[in-house]
C-alpha cells in the first residue's frame, strides 16, 4: 500500500494460541492503483472469504511473502519471540522493498525497515488486513496437511487450537511430534506419561 509516495508492507501472523504446529506471518504490500474490496481481520472472514481474498491477494499485491517458524523454535524461544521470527522472515522475503512496515500488535520484530506497530491494525489498515488473510489461509491449509499426517488430534477442524476435542485426543493419545511442549497443556500430558 502506498501512504504518500511510500510503498508500504502490512505484517500480521496466525498461530499463536494453538497447542501445535507453526506461527505463520505474512508481509504484503498492496497496489493503491488496484484496491481489493472486502479485506478485514481474517478472524471476522468465513473460510471460504479468506480463501477468495487470499488468491486476490496473489495475483494483485505488488509483493507477498510468507515467514514461518516451526514448533520446535516456538519451544526454544517462545511464542512471542518465534512470532516475531516468523514476521522477520516474512519481511525479508518480499521481493519489492518497502520503505516502511506496518505490524498488527504492540511489537516490532527486528527489520532494517522503519517499523510501527498498531494495536488491531488488522481492522484499520488494508495491507495489514491482507496480511492477515494470507498467514490465517497459509497456516490453516499446512494444519489440514498435519491432520492427514496425525490423525486422530481434529487438526483439520480447529487447526490446532485448545479446544475441548483437541485436548481430549491430547489425553488420550498423547502429544505428537508438531505439538509444542512448551505450552501448558502439552506439558501436562507429558508429565503424567511420565509419572
Amino acid at each position: 500500500m502506498r501512504h504518500g509516495f511510500e510503498l508500504v508492507a502490512g505484517v500480521d501472523e496466525a498461530g499463536r494460541g494453538p497447542l501445535a504446529g507453526p506461527v505463520i506471518a505474512a508481509a504484503v504490500i498492496l497496489d493503491e492503483t488496484d484496491r481489493i474490496e472486502g479485506l478485514a481481520d481474517s478472524k471476522k472472514l468465513s473460510a471460504r472469504r479468506r480463501e477468495q481474498l487470499a488468491q486476490l491477494i496473489r495475483e494483485r499485491a505488488l509483493a507477498c511473502s510468507i515467514g514461518r517458524a516451526d514448533h520446535l523454535e516456538i519451544d526454544r524461544l517462545n511464542i512471542l519471540n518465534a512470532s516475531l521470527l516468523a514476521m522477520q522472515r516474512a519481511i525479508g522475503g518480499l521481493n519489492v522493498k518497502p520503505a516502511r512496515v506496518l505490524v498488527d500488535g504492540n511489537r516490532c520484530p527486528g527489520t532494517d525497515y522503519p517499523v510501527t506497530a498498531i494495536i488491531k491494525g488488522d481492522q484499520t489498515e488494508a495491507c495489514i488486513s491482507a496480511a492477515s488473510i494470507l498467514a490465517k489461509v497459509s497456516r490453516d491449509r499446512e494444519m489440514l496437511e498435519m491432520d492427514r499426517r496425525y490423525p486422530g488430534y481434529g487438526f483439520a477442524r480447529h487447526k490446532g487450537y485448545p479446544t475441548r476435542q483437541h485436548v481430549r485426543a491430547l489425553s488420550e493419545i498423547g502429544p505428537c511430534p508438531i505439538h509444542r511442549r512448551s505450552f501448558m497443556p502439552v506439558q501436562r500430558c507429558l508429565e503424567l506419561d511420565e509419572s
